[in-house]
């Protein structure tokens, strides 16, 4: 039985991985934004969120959840690491991606008058390519130098 050979390239494995963790955020993104939590802002404790702001929150946790799933089990499949610690070292990247696409939301919602679900898939698109080389070499304890083919078309030393 011949492999398909765009299956068997990782690279090609994350961004199906990431489109799936990416398909659940913004449309989770989309019925919050949207449906879910109506007012324009919110106050929790003594804080006061904007709508665009909890709607990122919740959305982006339920498409890492998403992503890490089937990033372990369909890409990074060759880590040695525990899933414990790979999940805590995936949510740490996703963590400060978190902060790097609130960052980029509120500059083109506010500076440049984007369309919040515009603007969340941008802001997506424009950190997903470090995301692969950073949860491989951090979260997988990977190398880097392997990153075109599945495992079992490299050696390990």
């Amino acid at each position: 039985m011949q492999s398909n050979k765009l299956l068997d390239n990782q690279v090609f494995r994350f961004v199906l991985s990431a489109g799936a963790g990416f398909v659940v955020d913004i449309s989770a993104f989309y019925l919050f934004y949207h449906n879910l939590l109506a007012k324009h802002t919110y106050t929790i404790g003594s804080f006061t969120f904007r709508n665009s702001t909890l709607s990122l929150a919740i959305s982006f946790l339920m498409g890492v959840m998403v992503n890490f799933i089937i990033t372990r089990a369909l890409v990074f499949t060759e880590s040695k690491l525990s899933g414990y610690k790979q999940f805590f070292r995936f949510v740490g990247v996703a963590c400060v991606g978190f902060f790097a696409n609130l960052a980029l939301i509120k500059i083109l919602i506010q500076d440049f008058g984007v369309y919040a679900p515009v603007a969340r898939i941008g802001a997506a698109l424009s950190l997903f390519f470090a995301s692969y080389f950073i949860h491989k070499a951090f979260s997988f304890s990977l190398s880097l130098r392997k990153h075109g083919t599945a495992e079992h078309h490299t050696t390990s030393n």
